[in-house]
């Protein structure tokens, strides 16, 4: 593991314990209820939270604590299955084998009739999709943000253009396949609400401030613990 991602996944288990996740505000270790939306808060205490780190830092995502009661669910189902199954091993006995009396063969005369002749239906094959030119554009993390469109969005990353954009298109890669929605890189050069000079990885396209905000803990438990909302304007 790279020192970036060792450090984007510690942020977002700090993300995880001390911010909100549905608005992502601060919370502290002990409040029950986030003061800002009054969502019942995870625990940050315990053997489902320290469950929780673990996998935040081995995979960079979190899916959320349902996870742990889906297992458990499964575990006893299949347990309960397996015990089923045995009890009707154990209860089932072996059927009395009857012999049924040989049949003579007899001889009849009778007309033959040739079977009639079958046709078979020509079938027809599906043309394969052909994807549109809007889904092969907006696909694997590699969103063009819209021209003459000013808005809002998250940004997860920003590096200098100096590095290339080799890496900043991995990071947008990554943020896609962790289920994050219209993510992209764009040139903050070409945004006077941006410092220019930066390769900015970004997911979302909002309408207002409070759209994006919503959004934001989304992006940090997805392993992008550092990422906040910005404005996007020509």
């Amino acid at each position: 593991m790279t020192t970036s991602t060792h450090d984007e996944r510690e942020a977002a288990v700090a993300a995880a314990d001390g911010t909100c996740p549905r608005c992502g505000s601060p919370r502290e270790p002990d409040q029950r209820y986030c003061l800002e939306c009054g969502l019942a808060l995870p625990e940050v205490h315990g053997r489902v939270p320290a469950l929780r780190r673990r996998w935040i830092r081995r995979f960079g995502w979190y899916p959320g604590d349902w996870v742990w009661l889906s297992v458990l669910t499964l575990v006893v189902a299949v347990a309960g299955a397996a015990v089923s199954i045995a009890v009707t091993h154990s209860r089932a006995r072996p059927a009395a084998v009857q012999t049924a009396p040989p049949v003579l063969p007899t001889t009849t005369a009778a007309a033959t009739t040739p079977p009639a002749p079958t046709t078979t239906a020509p079938t027809t094959t599906a043309a394969p999709h052909k994807p549109k030119p809007h889904e092969a554009a907006t696909g694997g993390g590699r969103l063009v943000w819209p021209a003459h469109v000013n808005g809002w969005t998250i940004v997860l990353f920003s590096y200098p253009k100096t590095v290339g954009v080799a890496q900043p298109r991995a990071t947008a890669l990554r943020a896609a396949q962790h289920g994050l929605a219209k993510v992209g890189v764009l040139d903050s050069s070409r945004y006077a609400s941006l410092q220019p000079g930066y390769y900015v990885v970004f997911t979302g396209i909002y309408g207002s401030k409070s759209d994006a905000d919503a959004s934001v803990a989304t992006a940090r438990q997805a392993g992008f613990g550092g990422a906040y909302s910005r404005q996007v304007a020509g």
